[in-house]
């Protein structure tokens, strides 16, 4: 299954997945309707990115030997810009199985391997020399234009009582399945299992012959200070390996203060919308 999330500041603007275009929030249902392009460009690099993701993933897979089992990729792109001094920092990176893969160098516009098992797709993804200046133009100038225009529609609801930071846009890919069909999923508050304010949901099937499942948690009454006590946990039938995730505000999006979804087999590798 693949999801795409668009935040900006902490907010999420819109998302996209294997089955649904680009759909914004409700508070930006204005915006994209004013700005119609806005959500053409939305659809169309989710449209891209989703056959990219699923030709990488299993790219990925035949070379890591990895033949079934949960697997995830991910990436990450965006701009920051501080609005008092101007600056602008551009991103793009991914992530597969939960650990650092590979990272945009922009100065050089070559992309850097941190383990050993990602460089052959470095020098795949290297190998492509005509998407390194788009891929510059997007993070260097493209992102903060959008980034600037989310702001100035925004300014309403978006977070203004926090200490000065560089504002960010992010979007975020995301591919995830697992198999077979039998899992267990819940959360856990310091190591022990929970059940009240926890809304479990369905094993559903997906139409690679892979399954979802997902597991909502209640933040109403979780202060952010005890947010690293609660976790999400994870482990298919069969496997001696459990999964876990801790919760995190960074790395949360979806119903900021009511609750937090745990999905797939993951709550929110960077994001939440895992499926």
């Amino acid at each position: 299954e693949f999801v795409a999330v668009a935040i900006v500041d902490d907010v999420q603007i819109g998302d996209s997945n294997s089955v649904r275009e680009a759909t914004p929030k409700k508070d930006w249902i204005k915006f994209f309707e004013d700005h119609p392009q806005h959500l053409q460009w939305y659809s169309l690099q989710s449209h891209e990115s989703h056959h990219f993701f699923k030709a990488t993933i299993e790219t990925l897979r035949q070379h890591l030997n990895q033949t079934e089992g949960v697997h995830i990729l991910q990436r990450m792109k965006g701009c920051e810009w501080d609005d008092e001094t101007g600056e602008i920092n551009g991103y793009d990176q991914y992530g597969y199985d939960r650990e650092d893969f590979l990272a945009y160098d922009l100065k050089t516009l070559t992309w850097i391997a941190p383990k050993p098992h990602a460089v052959l797709t470095k020098m795949r993804f290297d190998a492509h020399e005509h998407q390194f200046e788009s891929n510059k133009n997007f993070l260097v100038y493209q992102c903060p234009d959008f980034l600037k225009e989310y702001l100035r529609y925004g300014k309403r609801f978006l977070q203004t009582s926090r200490p000065h930071m560089p504002h960010a846009d992010v979007s975020e890919d995301f591919f995830l399945c697992f198999y077979p069909d039998r899992g267990l999923m819940f959360w856990r508050k310091d190591g022990e299992e929970l059940h009240e304010g926890v809304d479990p949901g369905e094993i559903l099937p997906n139409n690679d012959g892979t399954f979802q499942m997902s597991v909502d948690l209640k933040l109403s009454s979780v202060t952010p200070e005890d947010w690293q006590r609660y976790d999400c946990v994870f482990q298919l039938f069969g496997a001696n390996e459990y999964i876990i995730t801790k919760l995190d505000k960074t790395l949360i999006r979806t119903n900021w203060g009511k609750t937090g979804s745990c999905s797939g087999y993951e709550s929110f590798l960077q994001r939440s919308y895992l499926f």
